[in-house]
C-alpha cells in the first residue's frame, strides 16, 4: 500500500515536501501542472475493479467501473467520485480547456472534456496515470 501524508495536512505541504515525497514525474504533473506522453502511463492498460487515487494524498479520485477506453493515450473516465475533483478554466497552450485538480490537495491531475457521448455522463475526464494510484478490489 502506497504512504500517503495524512489527507488533512496534504495542503500545508510545501514545495520541498512535495518533491521529497514525490517521483520526478509525479510532481512535474501533479505540482506543476505538466503531462506524460500519451500512450505511456502504467495505468492505460488498468482494467481490473478498484479505486484510483491521488498520487500526491491518496484522496479518492475514481472508480475503476467509470473507466473507459477512449484512445486518446491517457485513462478516461467518465465521471468522478462525488466532491473529489475541483475543475478550473485552463487557458495555456493557445486554449481553453477545463483543467482538473484534487480537491483535497490541489495538485493537478489532467483534463475533462465533453467528447464522450457514448457514455453515460458525455464526460472524458482525461487523467495522467502518473498523477494516480490504483488500489485494486481486494480478491
Amino acid at each position: 500500500m502506497t504512504e500517503f501524508p495524512s489527507l488533512s495536512d496534504a495542503s500545508a505541504l510545501s514545495d520541498a515536501d512535495w518533491r521529497r515525497i514525490l517521483t520526478p514525474m509525479q510532481y512535474h504533473v501533479l505540482r506543476e501542472a505538466g503531462t506524460e506522453r500519451p500512450f505511456t502511463g502504467e495505468l492505460l492498460e488498468e482494467t481490473r475493479e478498484g479505486v484510483y487515487r491521488c498520487a500526491a494524498c491518496g484522496a479518492e479520485l475514481f472508480d475503476a467501473s467509470t473507466k473507459f477506453e477512449s484512445h486518446c493515450g491517457w485513462p478516461s473516465f467518465y465521471q468522478a467520485k462525488n466532491a473529489s475533483t475541483s475543475e478550473v478554466e485552463d487557458t495555456s497552450h493557445g486554449m481553453v480547456r477545463t483543467e482538473v485538480r484534487c480537491t483535497n490537495c490541489g495538485s493537478h491531475l489532467g483534463h475533462v472534456f465533453p467528447d464522450a457521448p457514448d457514455q453515460p455522463t458525455g464526460m472524458r475526464y482525461c487523467m495522467n496515470s502518473a498523477a494516480l494510484v490504483f488500489e485494486p478490489t481486494a480478491e
